[in-house]
């Protein structure tokens, strides 16, 4: 539940008035990870919201050295929410990460990242608010079993909408009304099992003063579903996507559920993405619109398009920062292959929704993303390409409305292609980033430690091990 008090003092009254146990202090890590330190209420004072606690950053992927790990959580109590998963009263807050020897904010911290941008947004003077609105798309599962060891390396992924995914054993009779797959979009109970907790999860989001546009079965016929919320500013967006995963988490592991937003956690079913759509200006007028203009654009949207194309390579990096990513960004599932953007095709990397097209609504779809990103690197990274779009009045060029399956080889071939692993994306992002150094938003250092850690525990990890599916291919050559 919201608690709607702007500054330590309030939530000070307001833990005392409401019998609140516990302070969960929650903070995020370089690669989008939440992590928290819990205090009694008791510690509750000016000081913690001053000067906050000590912890060890160099648990932290990207962050510190052991030597030199001492940091500090000063929580922003604008982000307080009464937690609803704890068995005694908990106010939860969101905290900024502070050198401990010096106080000053913490360089790598991506929350203090995405604020910047947000700074630098207002310091151009002409183009208003940065407004996102994320689609979350994740997989509801009974059960799931995985490991990997020396000798073991294995996946067993129970989804009992699904005919095939409930065959864990010759034992299991399979139940009556079963999807096949790629067939769960939209569909109603009894075949659509997760309504009632879907409905569960929209009231907790929407008491933590989220607005929730709606929620549905996704297409994925494996307990695949979908909330979208409405417009926030870049760090609220960003703050309310890590709640929203936690949410949606606990409330399905409280139902008796696991719930994982892995971009492509089935093979052969509908992926996982994270969609963002952009909306620059006020509430009640986008900039991004042109009644005349191509695809409904005005300059400053197609400009905006434009740096998003340009940059999409490199911007892959943070909105799609996972091995697992690319086996979502394949043909034929409705993600992007390539960049280009459309008036409605669902496979283009920018689409302009056809049902928002007037002043107050206009706005665009940045699809490839997933929820593997943190969302305060990909949020800021996404409003940087989109302004050196702008500033250099970069042309996407014009809109393609066809189906890419159906495009001659020839024709497709002109079109440039999005990277096909995250390794690519990595070495696109080594050669464009100075885009992301305007304004001091991101810096060489942050982007190094990035490339780094995601190379280390992501690519390399995965480079030295055999994959379950080379046994098929090599084991009797």
């Amino acid at each position: 539940m919201k608690v709607e008090a702007k500054t330590g003092e309030n939530i000070i009254k307001y833990a005392h008035d409401n019998d609140i146990v516990s302070v969960d202090l929650k903070f995020v890590d370089l690669i989008g990870r939440w992590h928290h330190v819990t205090v009694p209420a008791s510690y509750l004072s000016e000081r913690l919201f001053e000067k906050g606690i000590g912890f060890d950053g160099s648990q932290n992927p990207g962050y510190k050295t052991v030597e030199a790990g001492d940091m500090t959580l000063v929580p922003d109590p604008t982000t307080a929410q009464l937690d609803p998963f704890w068995d005694e009263p908990c106010l939860s807050l969101i905290c900024d990460l502070h050198e401990a020897e010096t106080g000053e904010r913490f360089s790598r911290d991506p929350r203090a990242l995405a604020k910047r941008a947000e700074s630098y947004l207002a310091s151009l003077g002409n183009l208003d608010d940065l407004l996102l609105s994320p689609e979350f798309e994740f997989h509801i599962l009974d059960n799931v079993y995985y490991t990997s060891e020396q000798n073991r390396c294995l996946f067993i992924v129970n989804a009992p909408e699904e005919e095939e995914g409930s065959h864990v054993s010759a034992a299991v009779v399979t139940p009556g009304y079963t999807l096949d797959r790629s067939a769960g979009y939209h569909v109603i109970p009894p075949l659509d099992r997760y309504y009632d907790l879907r409905t569960e999860i929209t009231r907790l989001v929407e008491a933590s003063g989220i607005p929730v546009k709606y929620h549905h079965h996704e297409i994925g016929g494996s307990g695949q579903c979908e909330i979208e919320v409405l417009f926030d500013t870049l760090t609220k967006a960003a703050d309310e996507c890590l709640w929203i995963k936690y949410l949606v988490r606990n409330a399905a592991y409280q139902s008796g559920y696991i719930a994982t937003f892995m971009p492509k956690p089935i093979f052969g079913e509908a992926g996982n993405g994270m969609h963002v759509h952009q909306y620059l200006g006020k509430p009640d007028k986008s900039l991004f619109y042109d009644k005349d203009g191509t695809a409904g654009l005005s300059d400053v949207g197609r400009h905006y398009v434009g740096g998003l194309l340009k940059h999409g390579r490199s911007l892959a990096a943070f909105a799609n920062p996972s091995t697992n990513s690319y086996k979502r960004l394949t043909p034929g599932y409705e993600a992007p292959v390539q960049l280009f953007y459309s008036r409605g095709n669902r496979s283009a990397t920018v689409r302009i929704p056809e049902y928002a097209v007037n002043e107050r609504e206009m706005r665009i779809e940045y699809r490839p993303g997933d929820a593997t990103a943190n969302p305060y690197l990909m949020f800021a990274a996404m409003l940087l390409a989109g302004l050196d779009g702008i500033a250099n009045e970069i042309d996407p060029g014009d809109p393609v409305d066809e189906d890419l399956l159906k495009m001659s080889a020839r024709k497709r071939k002109k079109i440039p292609n999005l990277p096909k692993s995250l390794v690519a994306a990595l070495d696109d992002l080594e050669t464009d980033y100075d885009y992301l150094l305007a304004g001091g938003v991101f810096t060489e250092d942050i982007i190094e430690a990035w490339i780094e850690t995601k190379m280390e525990h992501d690519v390399r990890v995965l480079d030295r091990r055999p994959h379950p599916h080379e046994y098929v291919l090599y084991f009797d050559l």
